[in-house]
């Protein structure tokens, strides 16, 4: 008898608020958007330090510690709602874009895929969690459907889910970084100008340990590439440069209050190197398909946001370079702070992502 899935619930559409959590390398961050009018309206927002070392390459490593962050986090906002979208990293799921008959019920469809999963996916399926969904007819095969499998290892949705419980919360929705990414990137592509269609925009986020180069066109991601290279770099050269712990390093750059000759001796030669992991990330892209150019690059994370990056970025690649802001033109409750959510929003995209999964 064929095995039941262990559900991702990657596609579940269900009715209701939900809070986007994205679990990154040193912080959670929280988001919860309402509608208003033909647009977005955010209720809620809030970002927590992790403890050191609780989330190691996407990886849950101290469930307890994050768990905590993330109940400060909703203590802080005061939301009522107590089911929440999370993500998990692309690294660790495997999808397949399958053929099958159009008329296959649902419960068909899963037994059939159970049955020829085992070829796509190297893991025991009883350690992996999967979903599909039908992303529509094929024109070339009347009576057939094509049908998107994804899969991931259980133990990165469980210990989610163990935080999530931690804070007192379940998951109504368990995504991908990268769809979480696609979505999201969706509103800040209809405000560039032009037929969204046609364009081609890379969107680079620069994390603490983790670099992602995304490359979308007409609002679908294209390819994506992750290396190890981001801003815990400058907090370590900041600290051992100056003689400061972690916590003071990190609060200098985010603050202020740093020595007159950092710009010119820590900032700029780590700007620079941003420019060329961006550089050597999209010559990867260009060599490994038929597209030589992006018409934008769209600077996401908390790195992006250092004073004068996004200029240098466009000065020596020679391409339109934006600081992602998935909240302009959306409104705010009078509880956010506006100034503060300005500050972190190039950093809030993937929690940006799983918030407006509420709205599917």
């Amino acid at each position: 008898m064929p095995r039941k899935f262990v559900v991702l619930r990657l596609f579940n559409k269900q009715a209701g608020s939900l809070l986007g959590i994205d679990i990154g390398s040193t912080m959670v961050k929280l988001l919860e958007l309402s509608r208003s009018g033909g647009g977005y309206r955010v209720e809620a927002y809030a970002v927590e330090p992790l403890p050191a070392n609780a989330v190691v390459e996407k990886n849950i490593v101290d469930i307890d510690g994050v768990g905590q962050a993330l109940g400060k986090v909703l203590a802080r906002i005061g939301t009522g709602a107590r089911r929440a979208a999370v993500a998990v990293a692309g690294s660790v799921v495997i999808t397949k874009v399958m053929e099958m008959d159009a008329g296959l019920s649902e419960e068909e469809m899963e037994t059939q895929l159970t049955l020829e999963a085992e070829q796509y996916i190297p893991y025991p399926l009883e350690e992996v969690a999967i979903d599909f969904e039908v992303l529509g007819p094929l024109s070339r095969s009347p009576g057939r459907v094509e049908v998107l499998l994804v899969a991931c290892r259980r133990e990165s949705v469980e210990a989610r889910e163990a935080v999530l419980a931690l804070a007192g919360l379940t998951a109504g929705v368990v995504d991908i970084e990268a769809y979480a990414m696609e979505r999201v990137c969706g509103l800040l592509i209809d405000r560039l100008g032009g037929d969204p269609s046609e364009l081609t925009v890379a969107v680079v986020d620069i994390g603490a340990t983790m670099m992602t180069l995304s490359v979308l066109h007409d609002g679908r991601i294209l390819y994506t590439r992750e290396q190890s290279f981001g801003g815990k770099q400058l907090t370590d050269e900041i600290q051992r440069r100056y003689g400061l712990s972690v916590a003071e390093a990190g609060l200098a750059r985010q603050k202020g209050g740093l020595p007159a000759d950092c710009d010119s001796v820590v900032l700029q030669p780590f700007k620079e190197a941003v420019v060329q992991q961006i550089s050597r990330s999209l010559q990867f892209f260009f060599a490994a398909g038929r597209y030589d150019q992006v018409d934008c690059i769209l600077l996401a994370g908390g790195t992006s946001s250092l004073p004068g990056l996004d200029q240098l970025v466009q000065q020596k690649i020679g391409t339109r370079t934006l600081v992602a802001n998935p909240f302009a033109g959306m409104t705010l409750s009078p509880k956010v702070n506006a100034a503060a959510l300005a500050s972190d929003a190039p950093a809030m995209m993937v929690a940006c992502g799983l918030a407006m999964r509420r709205f599917d």
